[in-house]
């Protein structure tokens, strides 16, 4: 009878593991990004609810950053989101107004909301109260821009992360 050699050197102290978990693949890297720029002065309800706004307008209109619908393992769906996270970030009025020279001179798609939305209760007089005003006289409280990551970054000169 032909034995198998015994193994040498240390014995294995645990039973080998399978992984039930998929095999990952690399991370996914993006060359754009997707960024919220708010007003530092804001409340903490309205530095939620402009970016939440803000990021609302992205998508629209800018199909390709939107993920496929989840579902979990019940079989239960869920609305798609965005493919790629959403970097958000303070500054000054002065840092957003220069913001948003940066964002027209470049042709990003941008989003606003300005203080007078505050007042409003609707999607028409929010555009009303957008509308009334001219682009250098805009008091602005968030801007959300998307694009090359390295035009955003340019962008966001000046701005920091929201702690």
């Amino acid at each position: 009878m032909n034995a198998e050699p015994l193994p040498t050197g240390p014995l294995p102290t645990e039973p080998a593991r399978v992984s039930t978990e998929p095999a990952r693949a690399e991370p996914v890297r993006f060359d754009t990004k997707i960024a919220v720029l708010l007003r530092e002065d804001l409340e903490p309800w309205q530095r939620l609810n402009v970016t939440a706004f803000l990021v609302s307008g992205i998508g629209p209109s800018v199909p390709e950053v939107i993920g496929e619908p989840y579902e979990d393992a019940d079989g239960t769906g869920y609305l798609p989101m965005f493919r790629q996270p959403v970097l958000v970030f303070q500054g000054t009025k002065e840092t957003l107004t220069a913001a948003h020279t940066r964002t027209l001179s470049r042709a990003l798609p941008r989003a606003l909301f300005t203080s007078d939305l505050f007042t409003t209760g609707n999607d028409r007089d929010n555009r009303a109260a957008v509308r009334a005003v001219p682009t250098a006289e805009l008091d602005l409280v968030g801007l959300a821009v998307y694009g090359p990551r390295n035009a955003v970054d340019k962008v966001l000169k000046g701005a920091r992360m929201h702690p």
